[in-house]
């Protein structure tokens, strides 16, 4: 934690204490309908992908989970959004003055879909079995800053998130491993007793102990309205609950991920390989959402008036 930013979205000392403790925090970027006018336009401008930095590559792939990568690129309210003071200053507050957003995806569920599994994420090498951040040597810490703001009314019968409150300083997950991919089991799996998964990945094969098994009787809903927000570490245990299908609207959310400058994003390769899919680097960014950068190991895109929001420099 860093006590240098000053701002009037900056996390006072109870909310502070907070972080510190659970590991998350909820607040509110938009209001209701703000968010919901907002996103009455915006699903349908989002529907134009010819300006998306990874059209070409995700339509040679087939994969409709990469596609939802770093929309912020090529809109302008996603541009907005990851880079709106209400969220920089609160996660400049947590990681240091100086902070990038690395990528950005949507999580939506639709009725009838599976719950997320449980799981960590510290390099993000899960799937691909390389590491897409690398902190610094010698820092104490790891992972993403991860800011999911809500489009949509998220709460526990349509899949909203669920966190175990403290548990991001210990790995129970060693990423060095790799999961095999297996699409044909979506929406497939029932674990104990609860029909979840991870876009046909399965977390339990990169267990530490294969014994593992979460404590649920610790976790918290987090349920949201549209507009409001929630910060948590990357290397928080979370998951996400079925959508029961009781209601016929879709969740979603619009997950933003933050580092300090000084991380080192995608390191050693020119590519991004996930979930059966593959897509190009060359028109990728991280974006200083707060301060400045000083290093440059990273690929950084700035604001263009070329039409899209950001382009590589």
């Amino acid at each position: 934690m860093t006590d240098t930013v000053q701002s009037g979205f900056a996390l006072d000392e109870a909310d502070r204490k907070t972080f510190q403790e659970q590991g998350f925090l909820t607040f509110k970027v938009l209001e209701e309908e703000e968010m919901v006018s907002a996103w009455r336009t915006e699903r349908l401008a989002l529907m134009d992908r010819s300006n998306a930095i990874y059209t070409e590559e995700w339509a040679v792939s087939g994969n409709t989970n990469i596609s939802n990568y770093d929309r912020h690129m090529d809109n302008d309210f996603l541009a907005d959004l990851v880079t709106d003071a209400r969220i920089a200053d609160r996660v400049a507050s947590v990681l240091g003055p100086d902070v990038l957003c690395w990528r950005t995806e949507f999580f939506p569920k639709y009725p009838g879909d599976e719950g997320t599994d449980w799981h960590q994420a510290d390099t993000f090498a899960n799937a691909s079995g390389k590491p897409q951040i690398v902190w610094p040597e010698d820092s104490g810490f790891g992972g993403t800053l991860t800011v999911w703001t809500a489009f949509t009314e998220a709460t526990v019968d349509n899949g909203c998130l669920q966190f175990i409150p403290g548990s991001f300083t210990t790995m129970n997950y060693d990423e060095t491993k790799v999961m095999e991919y297996r699409p044909e089991t979506i929406n497939r799996n029932r674990k104990r007793g609860v029909r979840r998964g991870f876009f046909g990945y399965d977390y339990r094969e990169l267990q530490i102990d294969p014994d593992f098994v979460p404590d649920e009787s610790q976790s918290v809903p987090i349920v949201l309205r549209p507009g409001e927000a929630v910060m948590f570490w990357s290397t928080l245990m979370h998951a996400s609950y079925p959508h029961t299908g009781k209601s016929d609207e879709m969740r979603l959310g619009f997950a933003g991920r933050y580092v300090p400058t000084s991380v080192h994003v995608y390191p050693d390769t020119d590519v991004v390989e996930e979930y059966g899919g593959k897509v190009s680097l060359d028109r990728y960014g991280a974006v200083v959402v707060s301060g400045e950068n000083r290093y440059d190991h990273n690929r950084i895109a700035t604001h263009t008036a070329t039409g899209h929001p950001f382009a590589r420099h």
